[in-house]
């Protein structure tokens, strides 16, 4: 689905630009503080969130000047310069009326183009973004805005280029080695450390307040709960600044909008552009979920360095790949550093599961995992469901190299020799009640 990367021509500056989708409403998505329009599609969570956009609309997306693929020798640009490239690129691929969807720092030249042009505007939608950059007497909401531009700052001189960005910008991934070593190259590729800070250093001026209070069309306003980077009130605050707006809250700590719970992201968007949600069909399914993981993964890649880490690890996903299929299962997806993964049977999961242990014993790592059946939610390419979670809380139960399984699953297996292990009562994060839990025995 990756599509062609064009350039538009702002004056003698030329701007990367893509479209995705054939649908009936034009979506101009204005990035954040730095992108990549074609690497950022080697993250799988980005092809969802631009497959699901483009299910509604012809969504188009571009580099701003002096980021991504974009003309980077620029020098420092202003709201103005930039506001002329996205008429640019709006040109260029032939909209004359869309909706515009500001992400992050890019919600103040959304902000700036739908006041200045009403009537190229359909409607506007503002994600994780804010009003001003730093606190004054009537706007106690910029300090936390202030201290993250200043975080940023201080990863470009200190770090970038290592993924610390990862940390706020999307919490639950910062402990996991693969998507740090990706946030990595994606900052390089996005950026260097002296053109970003050239980047940052007017954004502590910006305040669009007194524009936000003149504009004229529809306006969505929406933000994380826990949103790290930019957080909460200053979306609050910000929709309170533009007259009739309407805001929403959505759980989650994911300050990127493919990252975290995109669905419901999308669902909020489509509903205000469209006027309905898209219908998703929804098989419910018994099955047994397996979740493995390799035990002080952090540890040994801070040893072994990027590139012998991810060679261990290439090895590490071949073995498992090959006894999952080997068992007749199906892998969902890879958490970097383990898997989840279907099956039709309990035995089949548990014995894949002590095959992969033994496996990447060979590699020296150690593993652990959780087996559990239970009715799951299964919807295109996705499984979800209560099931799933308790799987996930019963590995993380496990200590190097146990196996470890709900009552359900032992239950399930009787007359199959294998043996277990009674580890007790125990109560699971986020699951209600108390849960047995039974190790694999040999």
């Amino acid at each position: 689905m990756r599509p062609q990367t064009r350039y538009a021509h702002s004056g003698d500056v030329s701007i990367a630009y893509q479209v995705v989708g054939e649908g009936p409403i034009d979506l101009i998505v204005v990035p954040g503080w730095i992108s990549h329009v074609d690497f950022a599609w080697e993250d799988p969570l980005y092809g969802e969130w631009m497959r699901r956009l483009a299910a509604f609309s012809r969504a188009i997306v571009f580099d701003k000047r002096g980021t991504g693929l974009s003309d980077r020798d620029v020098g420092d640009s202003t709201l103005e310069e930039r506001m002329d490239d996205l008429r640019a690129v709006l040109a260029a691929a032939g909209s004359e009326r869309a909706a515009v969807l500001g992400f992050s720092e890019g919600g103040s030249l959304a902000i700036l183009f739908a006041a200045t042009y009403p009537e190229r505007v359909q409607a506007l939608v503002l994600y994780a973004t804010f009003a001003r950059s730093r606190e004054a007497p009537d706007y106690p909401e910029g300090d936390l805005s202030r201290r993250s531009v200043e975080a940023l700052r201080h990863a470009l001189a200190t770090a970038w280029g290592e993924g610390t960005t990862l940390d706020v910008m999307v919490p639950a991934l910062k402990d996991n080695p693969r998507s740090r070593e990706f946030m990595g190259r994606y900052e390089r590729m996005c950026v260097s450390p002296r053109a970003g800070a050239a980047h940052l250093k007017w954004l502590l001026d910006l305040d669009v307040r007194p524009v936000a209070r003149t504009l004229q069309v529809p306006t969505l306003v929406l933000h994380r709960t826990g949103d790290r980077l930019i957080a909460a009130n200053a979306g609050s605050a910000l929709a309170h600044e533009i007259p009739g707006a309407r805001y929403v809250e959505l759980p989650g700590d994911a300050h990127p909008p493919w990252a975290g719970d995109t669905e419901a992201l999308v669902a909020e968007i489509q509903q205000f552009l469209t006027g309905s949600r898209a219908q998703v069909e929804v098989e419910r399914v018994l099955a047994t979920v397996l979740f493995t993981d390799i035990v002080g993964s952090s540890e040994r890649a801070a040893a072994l360095g990027d590139r012998a880490w991810r060679e261990l690890l290439d090895c590490h996903h071949a073995l498992v790949r090959r006894e999952i299929a080997r068992h007749r299962g199906q892998e969902v997806n890879d958490t970097g550093d383990g898997f989840f993964a279907t099956f039709d049977g309990p035995a089949r999961a548990i014995r894949c599961a002590t095959a992969v242990r033994d496996a990447v014993r060979s590699l020296g790592l150690e593993v652990r995992a959780g087996v559990h059946t239970g009715e799951c939610e299964r919807t295109d390419d996705t499984i979800a469901g209560i099931a799933v979670h308790t799987g996930a809380r019963v590995m993380a139960e496990a200590g190097p190299g146990e196996v470890l399984v709900s009552t359900t699953v032992k239950d399930l297996v009787a007359g199959s020799g294998l043996e277990f292990r009674d580890r007790g009562a125990r109560t699971l994060k986020g699951i209600p009640g108390e849960w047995r839990l039974f190790a694999v025995a040999g």
